[in-house]
C-alpha cells in the first residue's frame, strides 16, 4: 500500500518547543517540498500524556495491521518513541503488519535516541536526517516486574497498572533501564519546575542526591545484581550500588557519552555500574562522561556487554524512593522485596531514522 505521512507534535515535551518548531520551522520544509497539509501529511497536536498511545492505537495500528507503510515524523523526546512501542507491543498485530517509520525530530530534554543516532550531528534539529536518513530497525528492550510493581505518573503523584504480558507487569523501552542514581535523578526531575531548566535539570536533582541537605552521604542502594551472558545467569559480588544501568545508545544527552562502545542501532545491551562511593567521588566519575565517556576507564566502573540484567531488591530497602526503575524516562516503583529483569525483545515492530552517517 502506499504511504501515509503523519506529524506528531509533542506540545510538552522538553521545553514546551515541537509546536513553535512546527509552526516556524518543518512547515517552511513542507512547502519547499509542495507538501500541503491534510493531503501529504497529517499533523497530530499532542493533548494530553496519553495522546501519541491513543493516536498509535486508533489511526496508526489499524493502518499497519493493513500494510500501509506509515512515516511518523516525531517532535519529541525519547517518551514518544517509548510510547508507540508499547501501545504497538500491547496490542493485535495482523499477518500484513508492516512496520512504521519514526523519524525523530529532537524536542525532548536528553534526546538519547536522537543524539546516539546522528540527528544531532549539525544544527537543523533533525531535517537533515529527515531529507538525507536512512531507517533501520530499532532495537528494543522488554523490561518486566515483579507482581506489586507500578508506573508513577504525574509528576509521581499517582501510580497506574502496568500492562501484563505472560502474567506479569511489563514495560518496553528503546533507550535505557537503569536503578540507583539515574533513575532517582530522572525520576526527581520530573516536575513541571525542574523541566523549565531543559537538559540541566538532570545535574541540578544529581547535586541534590549526591550532596543530601543532611550532611549524609549518598544513598547506598541495596539488592543483588545479575547479568546475563548468552544463556546464563551470574550473579555480581556486590550487594550495595550507586549506578546501575543497561543502554543500547551511546548518547543520554548530547555530549553526555554513557557507552562509548556502542554504535547506533547495533542491538547490543551494555551494564554501567559502580557501587556506593561519596558524592565528590560519584561526580568526578560520571563528569568523565562528557569526556567521550572516559568514565568507562575508571577501575572502579564495570563496563561490559550483556544479555540481560535483573536486580532483585533487598527487604531492608524499606523506602519506596529507592525502589524506584528508570525505562527511557518512565518512573516504575517496585514493591519491597520485588524484582525486575531486563531482556533483549525479539519483535521488530518500528524502524527509525538514522543521521547519513549512520545509514
Amino acid at each position: 500500500m502506499a504511504s501515509a505521512r503523519h506529524v506528531v507534535v509533542s506540545t510538552a515535551s522538553g521545553t514546551g518547543q515541537a509546536q513553535k518548531f512546527y509552526e516556524t520551522q518543518l512547515t517552511d520544509t513542507f512547502k519547499s517540498l509542495g507538501f500541503k497539509e491534510d493531503e501529504h501529511f497529517f499533523v497530530h497536536l499532542t493533548k494530553s500524556e496519553d495522546t501519541i498511545t491513543e493516536l498509535t492505537r486508533d489511526v496508526f495500528l489499524p493502518a499497519a495491521n493493513k500494510g500501509a507503510v506509515l512515516s511518523i515524523i516525531l517532535l519529541s523526546g525519547d517518551g514518544g518513541v517509548v510510547d508507540i512501542i508499547n501501545a504497538i507491543l500491547t496490542s493485535s498485530r495482523g499477518p500484513d503488519f508492516a512496520c512504521p517509520e519514526i523519524t525523530l525530530l529532537p524536542l525532548g530534554t536528553g534526546n538519547a535516541l536522537a543524539n546516539s543516532l546522528g540527528v544531532t550531528a549539525d544544527d537543523s534539529m533533525g531535517l537533515t536526517t529527515l531529507m538525507q536518513g536512512k531507517s533501520r530497525p530499532l532495537p528494543i528492550l522488554r523490561t518486566t516486574f515483579s507482581p506489586g510493581s507500578r508506573l508513577l505518573v504525574h509528576e509521581g503523584s499517582e501510580e497506574a497498572e502496568l500492562h501484563s504480558y505472560n502474567g506479569k507487569p511489563t514495560i518496553w523501552g528503546a533507550v535505557v533501564c537503569s536503578w540507583g542514581m539515574h533513575a532517582s535523578l530522572v525520576a526527581d526531575s520530573d516536575t513541571t519546575e525542574y523541566r523549565k531548566h531543559g537538559v540541566e535539570r538532570f545535574q541540578m536533582a544529581a547535586k541534590a542526591a549526591l550532596y543530601p541537605e543532611d550532611g549524609s552521604s549518598p544513598h547506598k542502594y541495596r539488592g543483588r545484581v545479575s547479568v546475563l551472558r548468552r544463556s546464563e545467569w551470574h550473579e555480581l559480588d556486590e550487594k550495595e550500588h550507586a549506578y546501575v544501568l543497561a543502554t543500547f545508545v551511546s548518547n543520554l544527552e548530547e555530549g553526555f557519552t554513557i557507552s562509548p562502545a556502542s554504535k547506533p542501532l547495533d542491538g547490543k545491551l551494555r551494564l554501567i555500574h559502580f557501587g556506593p562511593m561519596s558524592g565528590d567521588e560519584v561526580m568526578k566519575v560520571m563528569t568523565k562522561a562528557y569526556d567521550q565517556g572516559k568514565h568507562v576507564e575508571d577501575e572502579r566502573v564495570r563496563y561490559e556487554e550483556i544479555d540481560g540484567l535483573r536486580i532483585s531488591f533487598d527487604d531492608s530497602e524499606e523506602d519506596g524512593r529507592w525502589r524506584r526503575i528508570c525505562v527511557d524516562g518512565k518512573i516504575i516503583r517496585v514493591e519491597k522485596g520485588g524484582w525486575v529483569e531486563v531482556t533483549k525483545e525479539d519483535a521488530h515492530v518500528l524502524d527509525i531514522v538514522c543521521g547519513a552517517e549512520h545509514a
